[in-house]
């Protein structure tokens, strides 16, 4: 992780990689995201599984194990659970594993009839499947929130395959997905009025000067979040407002102000790829 991450900041255009978003502070940030009112994703995608919960269960049938990447605070996960009918297990994978202990537990308590098996891990990485008491009729791989769009197109093609292992044979995908929108509904959505965005891409490098011994100057960075209509996605960056020297052990880089692009990027995605995607998946 070191290493990726000092790569990203000797490139000129400078990156850093999007699961160090996903510290302790990081997940409760995010949290407060989904909240606010120019954050649209998370009220559509409740509003369609109130909607379609019903059709969903349907569809994926009895005994499934509910295995879900990036699970966060599992706010949706509870109407999927309603939805479906005598789920034998869920999976939760999150890579905060204070967040993810207290999601799990919540789910246990309310939910006591289903076998809850956490894993903290990088869903983006290999994992092991835990083997529920209860064997599944199928998995169900759970993705919501449009995360597949932080991903660039050939990471998006091989985490779609990696689902589809997970998922094994007779397996289930149910995957949210941001469909293409106008331009100052994305920026909006991405530069809130309260700046909570913005306290989430600058946590990053409060976990560089924390963690690896980095001096960046917080003060003197702004967040922005950019349409890049050429690439049909919103871009974060971090641009900092003067010269600055980024000291890590003693030797320093200089950041002149220039731009650190956290790589959470939201791909606004046409039907027709999606349907491209699942073909080349095989999905």
């Amino acid at each position: 992780m070191r290493d990726t991450i000092l790569d990203g900041l000797r490139l000129k255009q400078k990156t850093l990689p999007a699961f160090y978003f996903y510290d302790e502070r990081g997940s409760q940030l995010f949290d407060q995201i989904t909240e606010l009112p120019e954050y649209y994703l998370t009220r559509t995608e409740l509003s369609i599984m109130r909607e379609h919960g019903r059709e969903i269960g349907e569809l994926v049938g009895e005994r499934a194990s509910i295995i879900e990447l990036g699970s966060g605070s599992s706010l949706k996960t509870r109407l999927l659970i309603d939805s479906l009918r005598e789920p034998a297990a869920y999976v939760p994978v999150e890579i905060a594993r204070d967040q993810l202990v207290i999601a799990a537990r919540s789910i246990a308590a309310d939910y006591p009839h289903i076998e809850v098996l956490p894993i903290c891990a990088d869903f983006s990485e290999p994992f092991d499947l835990p083997r529920p008491r209860i064997m599944p009729e199928r998995n169900l791989v759970y993705f919501p929130g449009s995360t597949i769009g932080n991903f660039h197109s050939d990471e998006a093609y091989e985490l779609l395959l990696a689902m589809r292992r997970i998922a094994r044979t007779g397996g289930a995908l149910l995957i949210g997905v941001d469909l293409k929108k106008d331009r100052a509904t994305l920026e909006r959505a991405y530069n809130d009025a309260q700046g909570v965005t913005a306290d989430f891409n600058l946590n990053m490098l409060v976990r560089l000067n924390r963690e690896l011994d980095a001096t960046f100057d917080l003060n003197a960075f702004r967040h922005r979040a950019i349409w890049n209509e050429a690439r049909s996605r919103i871009e974060m960056h971090l641009v900092s407002q003067r010269a600055q020297d980024r000291v890590r052990r003693g030797r320093a880089r200089r950041i002149s102000r220039e731009r650190v692009h956290p790589e959470r990027v939201l791909v606004q995605v046409h039907p027709d790829a999606v349907r491209r995607a699942r073909g080349r998946s095989r999905l």
